[in-house]
């Protein structure tokens, strides 16, 4: 009796295809939103003299940087040419997430000591409630995407939008409790938090955790089945 065993080869070659659009979609609208993003931040953050609300455009700065690799990976047609490039996006991504750590928690402590009592900022709250509610949905749908299609880089780049979900969070309590009650030290209590979560998902992306299904190319030369969802060793898509 000859047993059959039932490998899974991964998304077809259509769906890779269908899959890379997508991605190449959902990093140009993170790119779009994140410029304007910034560039509210800075000025409002600058008006009213908020180190929270210039400390959020400059993260802003940041994941443009992080989306502006993986468009960079996704630009290539050729499938190999988008795997060999995934190190060196997970490399741009994982700087990006110790750069933004370094800055927030130095902003924070910063804060803390007292640098100046920030202004009230209505577009600041504006902008921060806004972001609180597009970059959840910008951030599945690239998570969604990235671990069908097997990027890790797509993956880590979720991360990082949903990070500034968390910031977009942190910033808007910090500003209305300042707004409201005087509440200063609120904000960079939490952001301290944040840059925690930034330093674990940086070193993730350095080590090329959050991968999901193998790549066809890594597929084809397995001895053995992969595991059941297709992870690669060491991922933690199935979780």
């Amino acid at each position: 009796m000859t047993a059959e065993i039932s490998v899974s080869l991964g998304p077809s070659l259509a769906r890779r295809d269908a899959l890379t659009r997508r991605i190449r979609f959902l990093v140009a609208a993170t790119i779009t939103y994140n410029v304007v993003e910034a560039v509210v931040a800075l000025i409002a953050g600058t008006v009213a003299s908020s180190t929270a609300l210039i400390g959020f455009g400059l993260d802003s700065i940041i994941e443009v940087s992080s989306a502006a690799a993986v468009a960079w990976q996704f630009s290539a047609r050729e499938h190999v040419v988008r795997e060999a490039r995934e190190k060196t996006t997970l490399r741009i991504i994982a700087v990006s997430f110790f750069a933004l750590a370094a800055y927030v928690a130095v902003d924070a402590v910063r804060a803390l000591v007292g640098t100046g009592d920030a202004e009230r900022s209505v577009p600041g709250i504006v902008i921060a409630a806004l972001s609180l509610a597009v970059m959840p949905f910008l951030s599945a749908a690239q998570r969604r995407a990235g671990r069908e299609l097997g990027s890790a880089s797509a993956v880590a780049d979720s991360k990082q939008t949903m990070l500034c979900t968390y910031l977009s969070a942190v910033l808007l309590v910090g500003l209305v409790l300042n707004a409201t009650l005087g509440w200063s030290w609120a904000d960079p209590i939490a952001a301290l938090v944040i840059a925690a979560i930034a330093v674990k998902e940086g070193r993730d992306a350095w080590q090329g955790k959050g991968c999901c299904a193998a790549p066809v190319a890594a597929v084809e030369e397995l001895p053995t089945a992969p595991d059941a969802c297709g992870c690669r060793p060491g991922c933690d898509c199935c979780n």
